[in-house]
């Protein structure tokens, strides 16, 4: 029998850091000690290694299809990628293309007026402080319904206007609303500065915060008619919705509308055009004249993630296109760059880690008959979705021209209509959330789907000509991941038809959130490498560690079920078990900036990827056993303190 390659970059190693004091450096402090993050870049890595691999596939098929015939899919692919592209044409035009929204605002005499404008611009990628867009009803998911998301805000979040933490952040945005407010031709842009900054900050104290808001019970909140306040209604009623859309709707943060209409007297009207304003200029900068990109790149690249120079220019043409044409362009790089192998691989592996699941589940000492009966009711439906949509997107109503912003507003009024015409409509099942060339994957808890885009699919996470333990420790782990979705704190919540639920005994989900609990303290008592002083938040990243956890005992103990009981062969001088993990560890490579990893702590619901490794092999016994780890070693965690939740 042949043995295969590990798959391993061993000559990468550390001999200085060994994998039971810090498995992540033991992989990666080589490659740490030598690379800089590209100056466009916040951080760097096996995700945006592969992002830049795709994205330079992507633009090979861009270019061709500005050769296309007119009128196809295809040329507005091209037309989309030249209007962008144009640089000489977006710098002759200055503000040009956005002077008649301000126009708008300039002439508008009524908080009435303002919201009815507001409605009718956010339809065309304008600025909003409710984020709208159409799901499955938690409650029903055999139906859709407007979703409502609190808004309104320039920086990341709420806790970006009051924490001591984000103090030097808060004095670059109000210099960078002063300098954009500039460019407006603001008589006095300092204190229009001041004043939108006054303004989004009070509306951020009526923000809940990102452990709330991920909260499936807290937010699912079933309101008919969806906003009851008559101050709001002239925006629902000029944001171009179906007949009866807003009749329903779930309103994530109902005590956010509450206070924003408080907000919106007439007395403030001028606060709210000087807002609105400036939410136009920041939609609509990055595809106006070289200078106010640039100004806008200044702190929302720079300031905010750390990163020196902008992408080029033909990289943020080749994202604008996916985020507009995403399916088009899938089309082809699918054909391209997707081998049929790749799916009936991954199409064993999905299989691998359901047996897995199926036989930990039916094996869990905490869990009673009755709970453990519905969570494998629930993993039998769950449905994966590998490499591509079975029905791509229809464009052929979308007109793409030469002038870029009124392509963009038009692409985007294209996708608000799409999204909004779901209301009433069956549901499409068939429907991805992500492109095919997107470097990702995720679970939908309202389909009970896990979905796995072609991109991914390919070294350092999947590789069909190496060794099994690398695959299972790595794009295994993944699938495990996703899979363990539709199990941790939230998607728990759900049942096997994607309705939000309780099917759990209540002695079931105290053992769970004991469990749970535990994984939370252990997150909380840790900090970034890169950013020390700021803990990571053990109730955001709760979701994703369980994933992690559950995904990679589980991985494991899908890899030793697929030996048969055969023994795996030692390559490279590494057992089976050692190679699982290490590959693990390679898949979450990752060098950041300071910048960027105080704002993905702040924000991000997934650890810092060292944690992400670390953390997760401390509480695995077969990591521990593999790598003969001993009290008095770093990644050693007592017995007792271990956290196995499936």
């Amino acid at each position: 029998m042949t043995t295969l390659p590990s798959g391993l970059p061993v000559e990468e190693f550390s001999d200085r850091i060994r994998p039971q004091d810090d498995l992540f450096l033991h992989v990666h402090e080589r490659w740490l000690e030598r690379t800089e993050i590209p100056d466009d870049k916040a951080r760097w890595g096996s995700f945006a290694v592969l992002a830049e691999e795709a994205e330079e596939a992507v633009k090979e098929i861009v270019i061709e299809m500005q050769a296309a015939e007119p009128g196809t899919d295809a040329r507005k692919v091209g037309d989309l990628y030249a209007s962008f592209l144009d640089e000489e044409a977006a710098d002759a035009k200055g503000l040009e293309p956005i002077r008649p929204l301000i126009d708008r605002i300039d002439a508008v005499d009524s908080i009435d007026g303002m919201l009815a404008l507001l409605g009718d611009l956010e339809s065309i990628g304008g600025p909003g402080f409710v984020g709208i867009w159409v799901d499955t009803d938690p409650g029903d998911p055999s139906r859709y319904l407007v979703q409502m998301n609190q808004g309104g805000l320039g920086m990341p979040d709420e806790s970006y206007y009051r924490d001591d933490a984000f103090a030097e952040v808060r004095e670059a945005y109000l210099a960078h609303l002063t300098t954009m407010f500039g460019h407006l031709g603001a008589e006095h842009p300092d204190a229009e500065a001041a004043c939108v900054f006054a303004l989004e900050t009070e509306l951020a104290g009526h923000h809940w915060d990102r452990v709330a808001s991920r909260d499936d019970e807290k937010t699912y909140n079933l309101q008919r008619p969806a906003v009851d306040h008559p101050r709001l209604q002239p925006y629902l009623r000029a944001i171009h919705a179906p007949e009866g859309a807003f009749d329903e709707a779930v309103v994530r943060q109902p005590s956010f509308l509450e206070g924003l209409a408080e907000m919106l007297v007439e007395e403030r009207l001028e606060e709210w055009k000087s807002w609105l304003r400036m939410g136009v200029l920041r939609s609509f900068a990055s595809y106006l004249s070289t200078e106010v990109s640039r100004d806008q790149f200044a702190f929302y690249g720079t300031a905010l993630t750390g990163a020196t120079v902008q992408r080029e220019r033909w990289k943020r043409g080749v994202s604008l296109v996916e985020s507009m044409l995403g399916d088009a362009v899938g089309r082809i790089y699918v054909e391209r760059h997707f081998p049929a192998e790749a799916k009936a691989a991954m199409d064993d592996l999905i299989a691998h880690l359901v047996d897995a699941y199926r036989a930990s589940m039916a094996q869990l000492p905490w869990m009673s008959e009755q709970t453990r009966a519905r969570a494998l009711e629930k993993l039998e439906k769950f449905t994966p979705k590998i490499g591509y949509p079975v029905q791509w997107r229809d464009y052929s109503t979308l007109e793409i021209g030469d002038d870029l912003v009124t392509n963009v507003q038009a692409a985007t009024r294209f996708e608000h209509d799409r999204e909004l015409a779901k209301i009433g409509k069956p549901i499409d099942r068939d429907e991805w959330f992500m492109n095919p060339q997107t470097v990702n994957a995720y679970y939908n808890p309202g389909f009970n789907e896990i979905v796995f885009p072609a991109a991914i699919l390919q070294p350092p996470f999947f590789d069909a000509g190496r060794d099994a333990a690398a695959n299972f420790g790595a794009i295994g782990a993944v699938i495990g991941h996703e899979i363990g979705h539709g199990f941790d704190d939230q998607g728990s919540k759900y049942d096997g038809d994607g309705r939000l639920v309780d099917w759990w005994t209540d002695d079931d989900r105290a053992a769970f959130e004991e469990r749970t609990g535990s994984l939370i303290a252990q997150y909380d008592a840790l900090e970034p490498a890169a950013a020390p002083g700021h803990k990571v938040n053990g109730a955001l990243t709760i979701g994703e560690n369980i994933g992690d956890l559950g995904g990679l005992g589980i991985a494991w103990k899908a890899y030793i079920a697929s030996l048969g009981g055969e023994e795996p062969p030692v390559i490279d001088g590494l057992t089976g078990t050692q190679r699982f993990f290490l590959s693990w560890s390679n898949a979450w490579q990752l060098k950041i900036r300071p910048e960027e990893a105080v704002r993905l702590v702040s924000i991000d619901p997934h650890s810092p990827n060292e944690h992400r490794t670390n953390q997760v092999v401390k509480n695995l016994d077969a990591f521990v056993e593999a790598f003969d780890v001993r009290p008095g070693d770093a990644l050693w965690l007592d017995p007792e303190a271990r956290v196995t939740i499936w």
